[in-house]
């Protein structure tokens, strides 16, 4: 059973306002994560619009990556971490005990913010996933081992070395070669970690690239401190950021008016790179 943090003052829903109607992926209600006696983020109301890409911005230590993993449920493989309110995928309650978290991370993927390639073949590091999944066809992981690279632009640079070790590709080779695993199992949305802040400029273009080209099929929702690519690729922004000892989440909307026209003192300075 999820544990009750301590009272926190409410906070408004917060809900982008796009031109045109917009189906939720996720809502969240009232969600509030804690690690032992720490506080990481409270009462956080937000709408993930569909087939958009939101961005989480806000200093370090706000609960912006707390805050993604319990989306899918990584913080069941967090000791002492308590988490409290609801967090709505649909109709689905995710935070439901009875929900199959291994099922909910195949719909919604966390990509993290250092490529983690197992260390086999490329070819195994997406095969793996599909035959614990239960595929089992050789052709069949064939095609998708090699649609998924096709996705992510990495196809046509490692056909030849399929066999060869995924440690062996450059950092951004990497990263999107983890886009690939992910994708390989077609997931609804995806949770990006700061993916390109272990990148070289080059490298991150790349990938920076490749989220953009993504949301045409996917939902993504990515944490960033680099506010110049949360404008270059954002639809929505949620800006979070420490009060009284916890991180709440303050302003959000579409990025052209966070960015533009923000409603928060604290937003403001921060966007405009006074605070933060």
């Amino acid at each position: 059973m999820k544990t009750s943090l301590n009272s926190t003052p409410s906070v408004r829903p917060c809900t982008p306002t796009p031109s045109h109607h917009q189906e939720t992926f996720i809502q969240t209600e009232r969600l509030s994560l804690r690690y032992g006696c720490k506080t990481a983020f409270c009462d956080v109301n937000l709408s993930i619009p569909v087939g958009c890409i939101t961005a989480l911005v806000g200093p370090s230590g706000c609960g912006k990556s707390s805050f993604l993993c319990c989306l899918n449920r990584l913080t069941d493989l967090i000791p002492c971490c308590q988490v409290s309110g609801k967090v709505r995928l649909g109709k689905l309650d995710i935070l439901n005990p009875k929900i199959d978290p291994i099922a909910l991370r195949r719909r919604v993927s966390l990509i993290s913010q250092k490529p983690n390639p197992f260390p086999l073949s490329i070819w195994q590091n997406i095969a793996l996933p599909l035959k614990e999944h239960g595929l089992r066809n050789r052709e069949e992981i064939d095609r998708i081992v090699e649609q998924s690279l096709r996705d992510v632009g990495l196809w046509d640079e490692v056909k030849d070395r399929l066999k060869d070790s995924a440690l062996a590709l450059s950092g951004g080779q990497q990263q999107r070669l983890c886009i690939a695993r992910a994708l390989a199992l077609k997931p609804e949305a995806l949770l990006l970690d700061e993916p390109c802040s272990a990148l070289d400029p080059i490298s991150s273009s790349v990938v920076e690239d490749l989220i953009v080209s993504l949301k045409h099929h996917y939902t993504l929702l990515i944490v960033t401190h680099n506010l110049a690519q949360a404008r270059r690729i954002a639809d929505y922004v949620a800006c979070f950021w420490v009060k009284d000892d916890s991180g709440q989440l303050i302003e959000c909307g579409s990025a052209e008016q966070v960015f533009a026209d923000p409603q928060s003192p604290i937003t403001a300075a921060y966007v405009n790179g006074i605070r933060g």
